[in-house]
């Protein structure tokens, strides 16, 4: 199975690089073309190196300290999650002698003709685990016009994983359905509007299959991913992608290893015309850790392909990063480094379901990323980390109302290179098993240079995420968010909005009634603000959802 997945990986890498090497390097987006693409990038989920068993398809423990590793923020637009987090009903307190209840069925309603099914079952052996998961939620009317801004979204993932002596096999088979309709602020108001001519749907469906090490013992450890995804909407338009992922690592001596990380994604757009976009990526590295000192020096090279934009060209971005612990519990890091964002459809879509049609999809080059900052811990209940960035992009993009249809939106890029300042900040606080809290601040400028704004873009983003246990059977979470700073320009009147800021406050309890049994609630939106993420798209005012879950 190695020798197969690894001849796999070589063959997509070689046969599209050498197809690359036969194009010319040119192309360029006009800095003014709006673009539409559509939703979330597919990846394995993060390989967890098994130096156990199989763990249990349950959350860890919660007697854990929290621990936060300090990651970038990603530059993305969209809205602030409407459904908070919440532990799980069948969590820690409910682990009794005979067994965990891991498996559930939910069912609830609420307001806006609110309909919520959600059912996972699992289980495993000694070396195979499995689990399957659906989710149904679904509104019948939506903020304004009726049932021409309902929306529902269908999940459906099936995981496997096998553990033998010394690897690990697992893979995931999904399939996402979304439908919604574009209900946005119509030049004509009181206008007849056919249902069907405003209705988007998307479906998506993938495969991911994962192969990696898991023998701590083995002199070189490694990490084979590869994923398949095919997503299309209610317009003829669809994306193919084939990712696949190679990780590697080797030790050198006692404090020197040598790492390798190579990756090859083969896309297909079809729109109004049908075109290719690849991009390939190798990223040889060096670490050294001695003591309180690390050291990780890189170079990445990729090569993009672009037949709509003509574009074959091949970038290198050097990487350093230093990390040291002065003293016990603080981590101060620098480094220097660059790379190159990959865009598609999908992943577009993920942030801005409203795009139109035939949209242009550009990868984003960060060019040059100087950074640094600290993290630690004061005590076992109190975590920090603080960060800032200051970057080079081209083809930094947002989000615009469309120049003749502004109930759609369209990708605008600053085909220049602009500078952003990232400044970043989070802390946690954990009490016993009782409570945990966690405070993001996120706040970005712009120097914009051939775009009149960063359109759609906040300039300043706060999270305030909690959960409280207040006894074995009633568990909670309270969750804010703000976002402020967005702009976004109408074309037809050549009119600026300066969008108002988003303050969202929402709570969710569940209450165990047996063992079994046990019934949630959740108000979104606590505050009843009106607000628009995206020009002349209203959200929903103050929303709830009750019902009942059954463990099992």
């Amino acid at each position: 199975m190695k020798k197969i997945l690894v001849s796999l990986f070589l063959i997509q890498f070689i046969f599209y690089s050498q197809n690359a090497l036969a194009q010319k390097p040119t192309g360029e987006i006009d800095s003014q073309t709006f673009e539409v693409e559509k939703k979330k990038k597919i990846e394995l989920p993060p390989a967890n190196r098994l130096y156990n068993k199989l763990q249990p398809f349950i959350n860890d423990d919660d007697d854990r300290k929290l621990n936060y590793e300090f990651r970038a923020p990603k530059l993305t637009l969209g809205a602030p999650k409407m459904t908070p987090n919440v532990l799980p009903v069948n969590g820690n307190e409910k682990i009794e002698d005979d067994g965990n209840l891991q498996n559930y069925v939910k069912l609830g309603g609420g307001n806006y003709g609110k309909i919520y099914g959600e059912g996972f079952m699992g289980g495993q052996t000694e070396n195979l685990g499995y689990d399957i998961h659906f989710k149904h939620l679904s509104n019948q009317t939506g903020p304004v016009d009726g049932k021409n801004s309902a929306n529902s979204e269908n999940r459906l993932k099936v995981n496997g994983q096998y553990l033998a002596g010394t690897f690990k096999l697992g893979g995931t088979l999904f399939y996402d359905r979304d439908n919604y309709y574009f209900y946005a602020n119509r030049s004509q108001p009181n206008a007849e509007v056919l249902k069907g001519n405003i209705r988007q749907t998307l479906n998506t469906v993938g495969l991911q299959v994962g192969f990696e090490n898991t023998d701590n013992n083995k002199f070189i450890d490694y990490a084979l991913k590869t994923s398949l995804y095919r997503l299309s909407d209610r317009y003829s338009a669809s994306e193919t992608d084939w990712g696949t992922n190679f990780s590697g690592s080797i030790p050198i001596t006692k404090n020197i290893f040598a790492l390798l990380n190579a990756d090859a994604f083969v896309s297909q757009r079809v729109d109004a015309e049908t075109f290719k976009r690849n991009l390939f990526s190798i990223k040889p590295a060096f670490k050294f850790a001695y003591n309180a000192l690390t050291v990780t020096a890189a170079f990445k090279a990729v090569n993009e392909i672009d037949d709509r934009l003509k574009i074959n060209r091949t970038v290198g971005f050097p990487q350093l990063e230093v990390d040291a612990v002065p003293f016990s519990g603080v981590h101060l890091f620098a480094g220097y480094g660059g790379d190159m964002t990959r865009n598609t459809l999908r992943s577009l879509l993920g942030e801005n379901r409203w795009l139109g049609p035939n949209v242009t999809v550009a990868n984003t080059e960060r060019s040059r990323d100087i950074y640094g900052g600290l993290k630690g811990e004061a005590g076992p209940s109190f975590q920090f980390e603080g960060k800032v960035s200051y970057a080079l992009f081209k083809n930094f993009y947002g989000f615009n109302n469309d120049w003749l249809d502004t109930t759609k939106f369209a990708v605008v890029y600053d085909a220049d290179y602009i500078n952003v300042l990232t400044v970043s900040a989070q802390v946690g606080y954990q009490y016993k098993n009782i409570l945990r809290s966690t405070l993001r601040g996120d706040f970005y400028d712009y120097s914009i240079k051939r775009l009149e704004q960063p359109w759609g873009r906040p300039t300043t983003t706060v999270t305030w995420n909690n959960s409280f246990v207040f006894s074995k059977k009633m568990f909670a979470t309270i969750d804010a968010y703000y976002l402020g700073g967005m702009k976004n320009r109408n074309f037809l009147t050549g009119k600026t909005v300066n969008l108002k800021s988003i303050i969202d406050l929402n709570l969710k309890v569940d209450y165990l009634l047996t063992r079994n049994f046990s019934i949630f609630a959740s108000v979104n939106n606590l505050l009843g603000k009106s607000y628009e993420r995206y020009l002349y798209y209203p959200q929903q005012g103050l929303n709830f959802l009750a019902g009942l879950s059954l463990q099992f």
